[in-house]
């Protein structure tokens, strides 16, 4: 455990992650040009994305149960495989059935490696750097991001779609390669002797569905996840370029603010999660909301928010990338170890979740607001930066119903821990004026 190999086997899986949120993002960077590739209106792209993403959660119990079952290393490696075959197919599609089709095989490989490569670590790894070792992979993942927005945006423009595509597909191939080599099974797995020995109501997934952190993991998830989700894989792009006007260079250098602000915190976040364990969920509530804070700023800046203002809220947006990963610990440290790939599975779904609804709802209003303005006799303008204002209000309603999820999961979640380990938690005005409201429990819990 913590050894040299260990790190390795880091390595390999980070990379995989890294190549599949690479993936995972192409599309939005590509959103406009698929417009006009398959002649189609928003909601028929935000469509494509969103079943992407769909898939994406819709797959992440599975992957959670089979990585509990088969290990994480095989589930790595045919993720990198099936989002090579995605993109090689998405590089050659001329309509927008085969774009779908493709974007399908890029979601379940996606799916196959996140979850995967989490579930990897506590074999791998033991004590606090556990939690910090999650925001790593994150950070890690984030370097993909960057790759699309960079050296694949670049591409696309230079050479087109396709050859942006196949390179994309064959970058896929050498994570596969790099993960079959390196990836292997860490210790700590359960033989099945042992597994016939544990109550099988704690076994499985209903067992993991019950237990109330694996749902105060969920929603944290969402809750931190949805904005970077949602303006990652699509809307993000088209807001800085058609919305604001920036030019591509600008843009990117914007965009890519979400990575920095994922790199820079990512490292603080899990140290305050490894020293402050109980306020795991007030920290996500924090992030997130002051997040929203600063786009309300953003949407209400008449006639235009300012580039610095916008280049803030980025950067923004990238640090509640660590403030989802703070819903795994939740899921991790609530339920036994052979149940971390279907908990982390269920709490990884949150994001990508309130992402789908949240994509799908911009697109949605979108059309809608330009619809009005042509009936209103205006020319049609799609991607108009007050259509932008309007579309991303629909956002703040699935914050809120994050929120309002944080909020039930974590008083049913310390009613538990006060009843069966005598742990209680005091409020957080408490706490920040030095008042105890508890021990400190001998093991990680919210």
């Amino acid at each position: 455990m913590n050894s040299a190999r260990s790190w390795l086997v880091f390595a390999g899986a980070a990379f995989a992650y890294l190549v599949a949120v690479m993936q995972r993002t192409s599309f939005g960077i590509a959103g406009v040009d698929a417009t006009d590739r398959f002649a189609v209106n928003a909601a028929v792209i935000s469509t494509v994305a969103v079943v992407q993403i769909v898939v994406y959660a819709a797959l992440q119990v599975p992957v959670g149960v089979l990585a509990d079952r088969f290990g994480a290393p095989v589930l790595i490696v045919a993720g990198a495989v099936v989002m090579a075959l995605g993109q090689g197919a998405l590089a050659i599609a001329d309509g927008v059935g085969m774009a779908l089709a493709a974007r399908v095989l890029v979601g379940i490989g996606d799916a196959a490696t996140f979850v995967s490569v989490i579930r990897l670590l506590p074999g791998w790894f033991q004590g606090p750097i556990l939690p910090q070792l999650s925001q790593w992979v994150g950070m890690t993942g984030q370097l993909g991001q960057i790759a699309s927005v960079f050296p694949f945006a670049l591409l696309l423009h230079l050479q087109g779609w396709t050859p942006a595509f196949l390179v994309a597909g064959g970058v896929g191939v050498i994570a596969a390669l790099v993960a079959g080599i390196l990836v292997r099974r860490g210790v700590g797995q359960l033989t099945t002797g042992e597994l016939r020995t544990i109550d099988p109501a704690e076994l499985g997934l209903r067992a993991s569905l019950r237990r109330t952190g694996t749902q105060l993991g969920f929603w944290a998830h969402l809750l931190g996840g949805t904005v970077p989700t949602m303006l990652g894989i699509l809307w993000g792009y088209p807001f800085l370029t058609a919305g604001l006007g920036y030019d591509p260079g600008t843009a990117s250098g914007v965009f890519a603010l979400m990575v920095v602000g994922t790199l820079v915190s990512g490292p603080v976040v899990g140290l305050l999660v490894a020293r402050h364990p109980l306020r795991r969920s007030d920290l996500a509530l924090g992030i997130t909301w002051s997040v929203f804070a600063i786009w309300a700023a953003v949407l209400l800046w008449q006639p235009v928010p300012p580039v610095w203002l916008v280049a803030v809220f980025f950067f923004a947006v990238g640090v509640c990338g660590p403030a989802s990963l703070i819903g795994l610990d939740l899921a991790r440290s609530h339920n036994p170890s052979h149940a971390h790939g279907s908990a982390t599975g269920v709490a990884n779904s949150g994001g990508f979740v309130g992402g789908f609804v949240s994509m799908l709802l911009v697109g949605v209003v979108l059309d809608l607001v330009d619809e009005v303005r042509v009936a209103g006799g205006a020319p049609s303008q799609l991607y108009s930066l007050d259509g932008f204002r309007i579309a991303f209000l629909a956002v703040y309603l699935v914050a809120i119903a994050g929120t309002v999820g944080v909020l039930w999961t974590r008083r049913h979640t310390r009613r538990r821990l006060s009843e069966e380990e005598g742990i209680i938690i005091a409020p957080l005005w408490v706490a920040l004026f030095g008042a105890r409201g508890g021990r400190r429990p001998p093991r990680v819990r919210e």
